[in-house]
């Protein structure tokens, strides 16, 4: 509408100023609002728009009109009265159907918008609808979870309470069997005890009755040997002194010296005896428990059967060094320690340091006249 404004002005002074030339009045002041209204209320005056931007219009206008005032101003003044009616009719009427047109136009906006808005309003229930539905789908769902979950965990508790109260029966099924165990091998090893204590009780008894058969037959060759030594030069003895008799050849310090020896190594091939004595009952005991075969067939047998013959032989060794090792602790007693057995002869100190219990010289021992 602020567009419109000058043309409108424009058309309104085009269309006067013949009037004021062939009238020489002015226009009715009751037209100028209707002329006003017309110009301003018409939305298409394709006519006024166009004729406004030029000036030479008016000059041709202007000598007919002048003409015709002087020849009928009261007809020019009439026909223009007519064609200013008749101008504001057809205004009015335009006016009339813009305005019904607007009214339409706004009739149809206004039921476009109710349209719009019944469609917003349907479509935000349908949303609220949908949303309704799938909040309560998903509480339903959530639920069903729930459900589900506590179903899960009630039977993970139950499996649990199970599996607890199975391994319980186990654990008292195990620890019975192991108390039954535990009585059966403490009974088997009181048994072996008790065969072990035997059978170390009747070593024990073999052992005495050995020793004394060993001491029995080493009295008998002492005596068998004194009675020798009738014949032998006869040995000049000294003072004695805590059981060790003192001799023209080795004196007491010597002799003490030699006693030390004879006693240190008499324990240790005592105890090396025992201990080979032992290991070979020990392999006889493994093999009853096992049952290994002692005989020309058993592979395993004939190895241990070799290494129990071999263990009693080094005994038997041990126990005959042993032998003559108490000979001489009996000969420093009664002063003849230090002489040979064959012919009385002083035994080199070298020689009885080497071998604290020889009873021979070495030319007799290399002469095979004695045993060493």
């Amino acid at each position: 509408m602020a567009a419109r404004k000058p043309i409108k002005k424009t058309a309104k002074k085009s269309a006067r100023k013949p009037e004021k030339k062939a009238a020489g009045k002015k226009a009715p002041a009751k037209k100028k609002p209707v002329a006003n209204k017309t110009a301003k209320k018409a939305p298409a005056n394709k006519a006024a728009k166009k004729p406004a931007p030029k000036k030479p219009a008016p000059k041709k206008v202007t000598p007919p009109k002048k003409a015709a005032k002087k020849v009928a101003p009261a007809k020019t003044s009439a026909a223009k009265k007519k064609a200013d009616a008749a101008k504001v009719k057809a205004q009015r009427e335009r006016e009339a159907a813009a305005r019904q047109k607007a009214a339409e136009k706004k009739r149809l906006e206004a039921e476009r918008k109710a349209k719009q808005k019944q469609a917003e309003a349907a479509k935000r229930a349908k949303e609220r609808e949908l949303a309704a539905a799938k909040k309560a789908k998903e509480r339903e769902l959530a639920a069903a979870k729930k459900a589900k979950e506590r179903e899960i965990a009630l039977a993970k508790k139950a499996k649990e309470k199970a599996d607890a109260e199975a391994k319980k029966a186990r654990e008292a099924e195990a620890k019975r069997k192991e108390a039954e165990r535990e009585v059966a091998r403490q009974a088997k090893e009181a048994e072996r005890l008790a065969e072990q204590a035997r059978k170390e009780a009747e070593r024990e008894v073999a052992r005495q009755a050995k020793e004394a058969e060993r001491l029995a037959e080493l009295a008998r060759k002492e005596a068998e040997r004194r009675k020798k030594a009738l014949e032998k030069p006869p040995i000049v003895k000294g003072p004695s002194q805590d059981g060790i008799t003192s001799t023209r050849e080795f004196d007491l310090k010597f002799l003490f010296g030699q006693r030390e020896l004879l006693l240190a190594e008499r324990a240790k091939l005592v105890g090396q005896a025992n201990r080979l004595e032992d290991e070979a009952n020990q392999l006889i005991e493994d093999a009853e428990m096992g049952d290994v075969q002692f005989d020309d067939e058993g592979g395993e047998g004939d190895t241990m059967v070799v290494e129990r013959e071999r263990d009693l032989t080094l005994s038997a060794q041990a126990r005959q060094i042993v032998d003559e090792i108490d000979a001489a602790l009996i000969r420093l007693g009664v002063g003849e320690y230090g002489y040979s057995s064959h012919s009385g002869k002083p035994i080199p100190r070298e020689r009885l340091k080497a071998l604290p219990w020889t009873t021979e010289l070495v030319e007799e021992r290399v002469g095979g006249i004695g045993r060493r």
